[in-house]
């Protein structure tokens, strides 16, 4: 593939290989218990919620189906810097569309913007802001390449971003990225401001002032980022410091997957939208994605190569890190690490902030 070429891409796992996912599936043995007596979401997810996902990913998941969906999007196929990059390009018809890059994360995939593409490209109220949405999956992910050398950072992601984007025509475009995509967000708002004009975050660890009091949402927050950086941050360390040893545990291991990914689905998110069937869904098919790309070893290298998580707040107040376009952040209570105005200002140029609980209208933040 040519440095300028762009190719229509569809997703198309082989019938041999999804019966493969449920033949290592049927062959799974599972303990048959929990750790212990009375173990329940203290030493991990809950014995029963990873034996009903199994069951549930067994007997009802239909990949073909999701497979369709996801080929309901337009997919594309381009190489930037010798790197094959995999991409949904959902181009509006509105001559006033803005272009808009939105970057995932860890555990993500492209797939969690398939909720808001649509809506984003094609709104149901004409009189709403429309945009061309494009959602790149990260080097490491899917059906892009691997990082192609050791310390290729979320700020190399950036640049080949930018590169996406004036590729697709786009000179100048905005933002919306949380986790892992916070970083490459940054880097667009501080570095490449003739062409990034506006940055929305979901995620963006940021220090309060020293010696301020804490509101109650604040007092809150810090309670629970407290209790997630002393009891779910295994993980971060585990593949931060050896991705190899655990990706290749799980690589060819679908059990492993959906309990490594899926883990952090109910942890970091609000209890009420686990409730959703949509939720179980969105959780088999990231593992599903991940299994059939073979990208969980890959996709650990944003923990290996990066800035690691108990630096996250100074690198946001590092110089070079403050972001110089506009910028909005939207706090979601129940993510990892959410922040509050006073402190997330000190970052950048914030113009817009909202803390609420879920994220039901990231649309109406986008449009504001």
């Amino acid at each position: 593939m040519s440095d300028s070429n762009i190719q229509p891409f569809t997703v198309d796992v082989p019938h041999e290989e999804v019966e493969r996912l449920k033949k290592k599936l049927e062959d799974t043995r599972l303990p048959g218990r929990e750790i212990v007596p009375g173990a329940g979401a203290n030493y991990g997810p809950p014995y029963d919620w990873a034996k009903s996902l199994h069951e549930t990913w067994l007997t009802e998941f239909d990949w073909f189906t999701v497979q369709e969906e996801i080929n309901r999007a337009p997919h594309f196929i381009t190489s930037v810097e010798d790197i094959k990059l995999h991409f949904v390009h959902a181009r509006s018809k509105s001559a006033s569309a803005i272009p808009l890059l939105m970057i995932h994360g860890w555990p993500g995939s492209f797939w969690e913007f398939s909720q808001v593409w649509d809506r984003l490209s094609s709104p149901a109220d004409s009189a709403d802001q429309s945009f061309h949405v494009v959602v790149p999956s990260m080097p490491g992910f899917c059906w892009s390449d691997w990082p192609p050398r050791a310390g290729w950072t979320m700020q190399d992601n950036a640049r080949i971003f930018d590169k996406l984007m004036k590729r697709l025509g786009y000179s100048q475009y905005m933002v919306q990225c949380g986790d892992w995509g916070h970083f490459v967000g940054r880097e667009l708002g501080a570095q490449y401001g003739d062409s990034c004009k506006l940055v929305h975050f979901n995620f963006a660890p940021s220090p309060l002032p020293e010696g301020v009091e804490y509101t109650p949402r604040e007092k809150a927050v810090a309670e629970r980022v407290d209790e997630w950086l002393r009891n779910h941050m295994g993980y971060a360390v585990c593949m931060r410091s050896r991705p190899h040893t655990i990706g290749l545990a799980l690589n060819d291991n679908p059990m492993g997957i959906l309990m490594w990914v899926g883990e952090k689905f109910i942890e970091a998110s609000n209890p009420e939208t686990q409730k959703r069937p949509f939720w179980t869904k969105a959780i088999l098919t990231t593992a599903s994605l991940y299994y059939f790309t073979g990208c969980i070893m890959p996709s650990m290298l944003c923990y290996s190569e990066n800035v690691h998580h108990e630096h996250f707040v100074a690198f946001a107040l590092e110089q070079r890190n403050y972001i110089k376009v506009p910028f909005g952040y939207t706090s979601f209570f129940w993510d990892t690490e959410p922040s509050s105005k006073r402190a997330v200002e000190r970052t950048g140029r914030l113009v817009y902030y909202r803390g609420i609980l879920s994220p039901h209208n990231i649309k109406a933040a986008l449009r504001c």
